[in-house]
């Protein structure tokens, strides 16, 4: 069986981070493990407080896990503080691992700031070079890019500068829409060489809690299963599309997506009301 690690924040209410990475990565049938670089308390709608875990403890959890059951794909999420993302670059510089993919956590779905902005050069001069692919959002990307994103070639120029920071590939997530959409949610991937677009209807719905910790992770469990990243993020996009069509209707603001739904449409598992 292939494994892959999550290297992110834990989310208490179970439709972001760490829980919805391990999900993603079963619905996937790959192994997951997780290093937890902070403990979030936070629901649907609102993020209350969290606590980093000290650096010393996140580089001893990923070294547990490298000597044990070294994994095939590596997804880095929430890296709050410079400390935490100096300690996950030290032991993946060490470890070397294949098939990291980096979701730049900077907000959460209701706009709570999970990232210490003063840590953006921090994330672009030590983890970003360490990625086979990064998955910012549009806020995220106009950070990182230093420019507005408000079209398609907008999006493709921050991939460019994105990708000239160190990464082999770039996907600029359009789910806050783009002008020249045309109405859909179109990704845009640089991987130096050339682009590609992915494109799906968007979906009238707010419970997308999770969607970029999702996709991310699908896009590992996808490298993790051979796939070249084009086609790792191709299979990707159509899993969380189906997750966000077929959302839950759980807690007071943005719910989760579904995980498994093609596990219960398969397995003919009935849902719990």
């Amino acid at each position: 069986m292939k494994k892959a690690l999550s290297i992110a924040g834990s989310d208490c209410s179970g439709g972001a981070g760490i829980q919805a990475d391990i999900k993603t990565f079963s619905a996937h049938g790959v192994f997951g493990m997780t290093v937890i670089t902070s403990v979030v308390a936070e629901n649907t709608f609102r993020v209350i407080e969290y606590q980093d875990v000290r650096p010393d403890i996140i580089e001893k959890q990923i070294d547990a896990v490298f000597e044990d059951i070294p994994p095939d794909a590596v997804k880095i999420g929430m890296l709050s503080c410079r400390e935490t993302m100096l300690a996950a670059a030290g032991k993946l510089r060490e470890h070397r691992p294949r098939n990291v993919v980096v979701d730049p956590v900077m907000y959460a779905k209701n706009g709570c700031a999970l990232m210490d902005p003063e840590s953006i050069d921090t994330l672009i001069a030590e983890i970003v070079p360490l990625a086979d692919a990064v998955t910012p959002n549009i806020p995220e990307a106009e950070k990182m890019a230093g420019m507005i994103i408000a079209s398609l070639d907008e999006a493709k120029e921050a991939a460019r500068r994105i990708h000239s920071f160190g990464c082999r590939a770039v996907l600029v997530k359009g789910g806050h829409g783009l002008a020249d959409a045309g109405g859909d949610a179109v990704d845009t991937l640089y991987d130096g060489g050339g682009f590609y677009h992915y494109s799906a209807r968007r979906i009238d719905t707010k419970n997308t809690h999770g969607t970029g910790c999702t996709l991310s992770s699908a896009i590992a469990s996808n490298l993790a299963l051979g796939m070249p990243v084009s086609k790792a993020v191709e299979r990707a996009k159509t899993y969380v599309t189906a997750a966000i069509g077929h959302a839950l209707e759980l807690g007071r603001g943005n719910g989760p997506t579904h995980h498994f739904y093609d596990l219960y449409r398969l397995g003919g598992l009935a849902e719990n009301e």
